[in-house]
């Protein structure tokens, strides 16, 4: 397996270099760092100022400022100086986009300069067009020329680089060799970074964001393998998911792509890109790391992999090669035992153990909606496919819904089709046990301090042979999500096809810290195409808080619908906001959301201004974006359809064009 980080069955930091930003060092095992952008006119100095210090007080270790313009970045002196009067010295990052004279400004001025190879140099007019080998060594000899001015500069004055390749912000060129992939965004980067390194530069952080999770985290493992390969050492990362939108769905984007790759032990630095007022962006991101640092880990309770590239090293007899590969995504090869498995989407379970009696009113919560005057159910796009219960129901169930039991429970059930048993692993081997002749749920420990190899050998044996049984993961382990992918590796390297599904539970007190551990502790799994579903639990110290139903139905939709594994909604690509924004974005993303959330499975992108509009938002299929003050632009795809409309009517103008396309239904 091509190595792209330390360990895959416990967390362990991926070693990089040290790069020292200000006062400030990243990589080589320091904390990770958090960091947020402004969103107020850089040419106005105070508010620039008055927002970096709430970000600072929030927790924000450097602050992003754009700097679209020489006049810009040369107002990032005064903003820099009234910091320091105030007595903050956080370190100040100036974002460039198409003006590699700004960044040569900057650079003089601020800790670190952030470039994006798509448009420092290179042209981008979304044309694909057919370079030669002599043309494109001719371009990348240009871009050599105008950006080893930058690198000597940054060299001279002790100031750091993040080179941030953008998903949606691929040049011509590379697009016309490489196409809208991943390995595009490698290449884009890896160009720049070898013209740094030939002038000996090495002050240097690399970023390859998406809105796409999925995308984002192959595109990352991918530059970390090609900088071991060619230069034998990796620079520091900064992680972040692009335009990830706002509130629930903005959080779990982000914890998505973030936290999958810091699982893997990947990332120095974080931003958390919410259409929402910086600093509320800094709690979003202490949630995320909160897991990594201190780092804690137990030798007892996790196996280690010393050389991933070679093998998995399970602690028995054996070793495992890593059957699928962590740059692109296929889905483990399943059977389908009922709707689970094979070439069906991810099912989600919602967990009611925790209710004394259940009635046709608490199944609203999870989707289903009884009309009492037609007596018929009916089914919400984001309704749970099966809910696990303490005792049978005694009301009609939806035609679709099922009902998990322990199996003492299931005997007891008059309709042992409605209900269905779930087993533990000594239930399971039990040949005398009474069980399902259709589906049961078997449970398994991934791998928690004392499990014996034994009983999962004999599980595994009786699984090949069981077309009956779907398969629930979970660990005790304080790295349970790897733990969980060691037991689908070995499920696959077994040739076991039975479905499985990811139970997580969470401790947390707030539902953004639930949040943020349910779609880490199983994005990364879904991400890489092993789950076959979710089941979440939430366990309150407080046992009179209602159990939150509603909210774990919400976020488990959320993030299979983040995964792109099963779609359910409309989904929002809106940018952050900075000075470059051109309009209210979070009062334009409200408007806009209120009028489209019904149309199921389309991608509408609401971006500020025309650097993160065409560029940004890659795979969208409707796009949003400021052209000038009170205008806007509307995109099919990366076509320009509109020009110049009037903000006033450009939200009504959106829903013509949606109903033009055959995208939109009556709500």
């Amino acid at each position: 397996m091509p190595f792209y980080c330390e360990s895959l069955t416990t967390y362990k930091r991926l070693k990089t270099r040290a790069v020292k930003i200000g006062n400030l060092l990243i990589g080589n095992n320091q904390p990770i760092r958090v960091q947020t952008m402004t969103t107020t006119d850089t040419m106005d100095t105070m508010a620039t100022v008055e927002q970096s210090i709430r970000c600072i007080k929030a927790g924000a270790e450097l602050i992003r400022i754009t700097a679209p313009s020489k006049n810009e970045a040369e107002n990032l002196q005064n903003i820099k100086d009234e910091l320091r009067k105030r007595g903050f010295d956080t370190p100040l990052i100036a974002d460039i986009h198409f003006t590699p004279n700004a960044a040569e400004i900057a650079a003089r001025i601020v800790e670190k300069v952030r470039v994006n190879p798509g448009n420092y140099v290179d042209k981008k007019k979304f044309e694909q067009i057919d370079y030669s080998n002599a043309e494109y060594a001719e371009e990348i000899e240009r871009i050599r020329e105008r950006f080893t001015p930058l690198v000597k500069i940054c060299k001279a004055y002790g100031t750091a680089m993040r080179i941030g390749t953008n998903h949606g912000s691929l040049s011509d060129r590379i697009m016309s060799r490489y196409g809208d992939t991943a390995m595009g965004m490698v290449e884009s980067a890896m160009e720049f970074l070898r013209i740094a390194r030939a002038e000996d530069y090495h002050q240097i952080v690399l970023s390859m964001k998406s809105s796409n999770p999925q995308v984002m985290v192959q595109a990352y493992r991918l530059l970390i393998n090609h900088m071991m390969e060619e230069f034998g050492e990796c620079y520091p990362l900064h992680l972040g998911v692009t335009e990830a939108g706002d509130g629930e769905d903005g959080r779990i984007k982000s914890a998505i792509g973030i936290g999958t790759l810091l699982e893997d032990g990947i990332g120095d630095t974080i931003r958390v890109s919410l259409t929402e007022d910086p600093e509320l962006e800094i709690p979003v991101c202490f949630d995320i790391v909160k897991r990594y640092q201190p780092i804690a880990i137990d030798d007892k309770e996790n196996i280690k992999i010393e050389d991933p590239s070679k093998a998995l090293t399970t602690g028995s007899a054996y070793d495992m090669k890593l059957p699928y590969s962590p740059f692109e995504y296929n889905r483990r090869e399943t059977v389908a035992v009922h709707n689970i498995g094979a070439k069906h989407v991810p099912v989600v379970i919602a967990d009611f153990s925790k209710f004394e009696n259940i009635t046709p009113e608490h199944l609203q919560t999870i989707g289903y909606t009884y009309d009492a005057v037609t007596d018929k159910w009916h089914i919400g796009d984001a309704a749970a496919d099966y809910i696990f219960c303490n005792r049978t129901l005694d009301f009609d169930l939806p035609g679709t819904l099922k009902v998990i039991l322990y199996q003492q429970d299931w005997l007891l059930a008059s309709d042992q089709h409605k209900h269905v048993p779930i087993l533990d692993a000594d239930q399971y081997l039990d040949d005398h046990l009474i069980k399902s002749a259709w589906l049961n749920f078997v449970m398994i420990d991934c791998y928690s301090i004392g499990y014996p190899q034994l009983q999962l050998d004999n599980i595994f044996a009786k699984l090949k042979s069981d077309h009956t049984a779907v398969i629930c993961l979970s660990s005790t382990n304080k790295n349970a999500m790897q733990s969980i992918r060691r037991m689908f590796i070995e499920l696959m390297n077994n040739n076991i096809k039975n479905p499985a599904i990811i139970i997580c539970d969470s401790t947390d007190t707030t539902a953004d810290e639930s949040l943020i551990h349910y779609a880490i502790e199983t994005g990364g799994l879904l991400l890489d195409g092993l789950s076959d579903g979710v089941c979440f639990g939430h366990y309150f110290g407080n046992k009179k808080i209602k159990p939150q139903t509603k909210l774990l139905n919400s976020i488990a939709f959320g993030i299979l619908q983040a995964t792109r594994t099963r779609i359910s909604k409309t989904e929002y690509i809106s940018c952050p906001s900075c000075g470059r924004t051109l309009f209210d974005l979070q009062e334009t993303t409200a408007r806009i959301r209120a009028v489209t959330n019904h149309v199921k499975g389309i991608k509408i992108a609401i971006m500020g201004c025309i650097v993160n509009g065409p560029g940004e938002m890659a795979d969208a299929d409707f796009g949003y974006v400021g052209s000038g003050p009170g205008k806007i632009t509307l995109y099919r795809g990366r076509e320009v359809v509109k020009k110049n409309v009037a903000s006033e009517v450009a939200v009504d103008e959106l829903i013509n064009l949606l109903k033009e396309s055959d995208a939109w239904v009556e709500n």
